[in-house]
């Protein structure tokens, strides 16, 4: 009668644990044809190039204003220097004139600006453009023009900037690059192309 018993015992025992290895063989089995979940990368940035190039640009306000600076200094700039070397530290090379550089990137129309465009104009009246902007948003624009000012943010609706507005330009594309491709820098200084006087307004 024991004998019986333990032998049933063991039966049940041994086809429990069967059991258990009958499931973990089908579950680890399973799990193996499930599909890799995909690994997510983190954003590099939650910014976008418009707005690491008004944050770089905003860190020299106070900058002064030096006509015909040397490109790549960061303790005086004029118009052009200043968003050569801004867009230059966001991985976007441009030309160094402000006139060289209204011939690059997409034209924007001035009701169609966003933040990170360039903005030109003609304030000497003459029909060459003297002065670029960067466009920041809400009608204002990052720049430098005038000894005593140096780098700053500036109203544009109804400025002067706004009343000699030639055209505006695009050169952040969705990479990130400038439009059309990098733009070579010519590391010509605006002096040489009689653009942007001192004390201009």
């Amino acid at each position: 009668m024991n004998n019986n018993t333990n032998l049933i015992r063991k039966s049940r025992i041994v086809k429990t644990y069967m059991g258990i290895g009958l499931c973990l063989s089908v579950a680890f089995s399973g799990s193996m044809l499930l599909p890799a979940h995909p690994v997510h990368a983190a954003s590099v940035s939650d910014s976008s190039v418009s707005d690491q190039v008004i944050a770089t640009g905003k860190q020299f306000l106070g900058v002064r204003y030096q006509f015909g600076a040397t490109s790549g200094r960061t303790d005086e700039f004029d118009c052009s220097s200043f968003t050569q070397y801004v867009f230059k530290q966001n991985g976007i090379d441009l030309p160094r004139s402000s006139k060289e550089q209204s011939q690059v990137g997409t034209p924007v129309s001035k009701d169609r600006l966003q933040p990170g465009d360039l903005v030109f104009s003609d304030t000497n009246h003459d029909g060459v453009i003297n002065h670029v902007s960067i466009y920041i948003g809400n009608g204002q624009l990052l720049h430098t023009y005038s000894v005593g000012i140096g780098v700053t943010v500036s109203d544009f609706d109804g400025s002067t900037w706004d009343d000699t507005f030639v055209t505006a330009r695009r050169v952040i594309s969705d990479n990130g690059q400038a439009s059309g491709g990098q733009i070579a820098n010519l590391n010509q200084s605006e002096s040489t192309n009689g653009e942007h006087q001192q004390g201009e307004h």
